[in-house]
């Protein structure tokens, strides 16, 4: 049998992008024919589009990481890597995706309907995209950046028309069997359905969704007997229905008070006040049930609540209770707003801003920023050529000058994204690159005239370990990649 699940916490994770290639090109009379490095792909996004055809979450149960391909690192002669495939993962209809702090990220309804929760990360340049008049031969290209890593709570919210609510064994899912060609399990005790059981129905012109929401109990608001787990799959209905079992043997139990103690229970949970409801007195082949639905009767009509007497068993009294469904349901489709087409203006915040922040943290400052973050991601440290290269970019958008102002000395720690360095004064503007050896800086070869922002990325351009990690050797590869 399929197990149904309609909540599941998933952890995703986009693909990183690759590295780009540091190359020169080499032919025969043409040894040094100029950088040709292609840049790296990039990474695949993690997308969620709604399926029709998918009615629960299970996948996700059994799969909770899921992880998208990484672009390809780039190759010489210009040969760009390939772009990491995207993952598409299948979600039911009805499904919201939101953080495990309760944010809802979105609401997927509607076939087709697709949420990139997590982005790709961007293909890092080769050494041919970062040549210029200075710098004709770069000797290193950039890391790709890492996707995006998140947690996320997909939670289901059946997409039905009618919603039948009631007590455990109150004939639901018997109705749902015979209303639709649904066939949910049927049995002659309590809390039978676990699932919501959804299925079609016809009356004349009109097709509507019904969905068989598993009984509530007194407390069910509050999460008693998976209530909340169970109420959830009623929040989209247009109209409730109430179906009680007027057979009951159970002491103090009496249509009435079944309706009533299920209106308390839609109360406290919220959001329902607006629904019709109508009432399903079931079971009236029973002839001790018969007479108890047209006793209650006139107090339920009283109460301005549209009655009917009907039989699951006996199919008696379904034809006019179908198309009085059916009304209700075109009466709801009528008071929607036609949707019109619209036009989507997006306004992503820019990721080349030149703004950035510096705070001071104990003895620590603190440089955040879309620009010197993703430099420092980018950045190979192994390559002294590159942390000169980043020493410069941190120069001109003016981190160096910043630092300075705030009273920062010589030694003193700096901390970008997750890279924590020391800090030195800067050489004569001017004087900050000559060009020398693929992959060296010369800036870096003594102490004391470290540049810039070279020596801030240079001293100590590698993660500091925890207390509880050994210290790396000056031979241990420390590259995050």
């Amino acid at each position: 049998m399929t197990t149904f699940v309609d909540r599941v916490v998933l952890h995703v994770k986009a693909g990183d992008g690759g590295h780009g290639c540091a190359s020169i090109h080499r032919e025969k009379f043409k040894p040094f024919g100029g950088p040709d490095g292609g840049n790296g792909g990039r990474g695949g996004n993690v997308v969620l589009v709604v399926d029709p055809s998918v009615h629960t979450l299970l996948d996700f149960h059994f799969r909770p990481t899921v992880k998208a391909p990484n672009g390809a690192q780039g190759q010489g002669s210009n040969r760009h890597g390939a772009n990491g495939e995207d993952l598409i993962l299948k979600v039911p209809n009805g499904t919201v995706v939101s953080t495990p702090d309760g944010e809802v990220l979105a609401d997927l309804v509607g076939a087709g309907t697709s949420f990139v929760v997590a982005t790709g990360g961007r293909g890092g340049r080769g050494n041919a995209a970062l040549a210029n008049h200075r710098r004709k031969a770069p000797g290193f290209a950039e890391l790709g950046e890492p996707g995006e890593e998140l947690d996320i709570v997909l939670e289901l919210k059946s997409v039905a028309d009618v919603g039948l609510v009631g007590y455990p064994s109150a004939g639901k899912s018997s109705l749902i069997s015979v209303l639709s060609a649904a066939r949910p399990k049927i049995a002659d005790y309590p809390f039978t359905t676990l699932v919501p059981n959804l299925g079609v129905v016809r009356a004349g012109d009109s097709t509507f969704t019904i969905a068989d929401v598993p009984g509530l109990i007194p407390g069910a608001a509050q999460g008693k007997g998976l209530g909340l787990d169970f109420l959830r799959h009623i929040e989209r209905c247009a109209v409730l229905v109430h179906v009680v079992d007027c057979a009951t043997l159970e002491p103090g139990r009496d249509p009435i008070s079944d309706i009533d103690v299920i209106e308390q229970e839609l109360r406290a949970y919220g959001g329902l006040e607006d629904r019709p409801r109508l009432v399903a007195l079931n079971k009236i082949d029973v002839p001790d049930a018969r007479e108890l639905a047209e006793l209650v009767r006139p107090e339920l009509e009283a109460r301005g609540l549209p009655v009917f007497e009907i039989s699951a068993v006996s199919r008696e009294g379904l034809r006019p209770f179908t198309f009085a469904l059916a009304e209700r349901v075109e009466e709801y489709r009528a008071r929607q707003p036609e949707l019109e087409p619209t036009r989507i203006v997006l306004r992503p915040p820019a990721v080349d801003e030149n703004t950035f922040t510096i705070e001071r943290d104990g003895d620590t400052f603190v440089v955040r920023g879309p620009k010197p973050e993703r430099w420092v991601r980018q950045t190979d440290f192994n390559n002294d050529e590159a942390i000169g290269y980043l020493a410069d970019r941190l120069a001109r958008l003016g981190v160096e000058t910043e630092l300075a102002r705030l009273g920062a000395e010589p030694g003193c720690s700096v901390r970008i994204g997750d890279m924590e360095f020391e800090w030195q004064p800067m050489l004569p503007t001017g004087n900050d690159y000559i060009p020398g050896a693929r992959g060296t800086d010369y800036r870096l070869e003594r102490n004391e005239r470290v540049s810039a922002a070279a020596r801030l990325a240079a001293r100590q351009a590698r993660r500091r370990p925890s207390p509880d990690e050994p210290p790396h050797s000056e031979e241990e590869d420390t590259d995050d990649y």
